[in-house]
């Protein structure tokens, strides 16, 4: 596993077709990690599949969906599939309540 950025008590990690979060992701720290994470993307060839697990996100934060949305937007304009996305149960209702369930292959939920 590869460190992409570790910072302000966040970190992000690619392992193979995986890049998985953990810690808390606010908006301080938003920015740098929706940077590594599209820069590890941009490394994906087409036709390839990843996974987005943010099952180790502590903090239940809007800016950590906005950083999973704009990967998701980079994968599919990359022709690269998500074949998956893991939330921390706080993370997952967020998700649910905002309605974007249903433009992401989410897992089954972490339990909390």
């Amino acid at each position: 596993m590869s460190v992409l950025l570790d910072q302000r008590s966040s970190c992000l990690e690619a392992d193979g077709g995986q890049l998985s979060v953990t810690g808390e992701v606010g908006f301080e720290v938003a920015s740098a990690m929706a940077e590594a994470g599209s820069a590890w993307l941009a490394e994906r060839p087409a036709g390839s599949e990843v996974v987005f697990d943010l099952s180790g996100v502590g903090r239940v934060s809007s800016a950590a969906l906005s950083v999973l949305l704009e990967w998701t937007r980079q994968a599919r304009d990359a022709g690269v599939e998500v074949a998956a996305v893991r939330l921390s149960a706080p993370l997952e209702r967020l998700t649910r309540v905002a309605g974007l369930d249903t433009l992401l292959p989410l897992a089954e939920p972490v339990a909390a």
